[in-house]
């Protein structure tokens, strides 16, 4: 094989010839179906996109309705996290129902996903008594001894079947392709001459900008409220405050006349008063071993990773009326790349926003309470 033929062999597409095996393989099991069995799994397929349809478009606009009645339930229940160690279950329990009641997104999915497998399943017991029986009826007899124009216009029937199968695939590429634009896989996806002629010419055209402009937003949001359900665990794990933490964080406040200023305070204590426990890492790294340890445990033996002096500062900030979160996510190692991490938020009320904050790295000099360019050395789980 020369260069250039191996060059070639190389470079084919495999996501055309996917495309390209969806198109024909349909056409291949319309002609053995014929004309009868081709048209009537057609008319199954119509059909069963139409009650998907409906379920989506039914789902939907009942949702609308049902969330917003559905938080004020919520809130109405007084689901307040009790101060004391619970289980489990309970824990489970806590962070589902104040998820739902706090994350719009979150209990809007919920909502749809319940309502469409319900709506759906009722369509299905509506509609297919009366249609099943017709279509059993029209195509009961199947076609043993085929003839060749049967044949042909079962192929053709299946060439319906195939484009719209391939415009499916390629339709959830497309919206692949511009939720990660910088994925690896997209310059190749994008590369396939089959999917720009129908991601151009198809669904471009169909979906104007809404995927371009509206679907992008639409994750970004979903991102944010995910890695806020992420943090209410911990919320949930260490409601309960025990005094002595209580006690230390107004002892260690009580200069700050601000919000920022006790955070602050609470910043540099953790970050002084904690020392990094190097050997639970070495113990995790090694043995694959995870000394879980709580709060209070941080507090009395001065020493854990990022996510005990996260879990402690939030804890402490919590005491003293701060509002505060745990975020988890990765920081840079300082030597070109990222590893798994935990730092802290904290709402000011006098500014009226979310600062970021990290305590674990305060022994490692420099500013790290709402610094210039944070987000460069700390990515955000989504």
């Amino acid at each position: 094989m020369t260069d250039m033929t191996w060059s070639q062999a190389t470079s084919i597409n495999l996501i055309s010839i996917v495309i390209v095996l969806l198109f024909a393989g349909s056409i291949v099991q319309g002609f053995m179906r014929g004309g009868s069995g081709s048209a009537k799994h057609l008319l199954s397929m119509l059909l069963e996109a139409v009650i998907v349809i409906l379920s989506v478009v039914i789902a939907w606009k009942g949702v609308q309705l049902i969330s917003p009645l559905l938080q004020t339930w919520l809130k109405g229940q007084n689901l307040q996290v009790p101060a004391e160690e619970i289980g489990i279950l309970k824990q489970t329990y806590y962070t589902a129902m104040t998820s739902l009641r706090d994350f719009t997104l979150l209990r809007f999915g919920v909502l749809f996903l319940l309502g469409y497998m319900i709506v759906k399943q009722l369509l299905n017991l509506l509609i297919y008594p009366f249609i099943g029986p017709w279509l059993a009826e029209r195509y009961a007899q199947p076609e043993r001894n085929k003839s060749f124009l049967s044949s042909v216009s079962g192929g053709a029937i299946g060439s319906v079947a195939g484009f719209a199968r391939a415009l499916l695939l390629i339709a959830v590429l497309f919206i692949y392709v511009t939720l990660f634009p910088h994925s690896p896989v997209t310059p190749y996806i994008e590369s396939s001459q089959m999917y720009q002629k129908g991601a151009k010419e198809v669904i471009a055209p169909f979906t104007g900008d809404f995927i371009t402009e509206k679907v992008p937003v639409f994750t970004r949001a979903v991102e944010e409220e995910f890695t806020n359900i992420l943090q209410r665990k911990y919320e949930v794990l260490d409601a309960k405050i025990p005094n002595n933490i209580s006690d230390a964080a107004k002892e260690v406040t009580a200069r700050g006349q601000t919000d920022e200023e006790k955070a602050k305070l609470l910043y540099k204590w953790v970050g002084s008063s904690v020392k990094y426990d190097w050997d639970k890492v070495k113990l995790y790294e090694e043995k694959r071993i995870w000394k879980e340890q709580t709060p209070e445990d941080t507090f009395n033996t001065r020493e854990g990773v990022c996510i005990d002096y996260s879990r402690l500062y939030a804890q402490m900030a919590r005491s003293i009326g701060l509002d505060v979160k745990v975020v988890t996510g990765l920081g840079y190692d300082g030597q070109g790349s990222y590893g798994p991490h935990a730092w802290n938020e904290v709402y000011l009320k006098e500014t009226n926003r979310w600062v970021p904050l990290d305590s674990t790295w305060v022994a490692s000099g420099g500013n790290w309470f709402n610094p210039p360019n944070f987000d460069q050395t700390h990515v955000k789980d989504a």
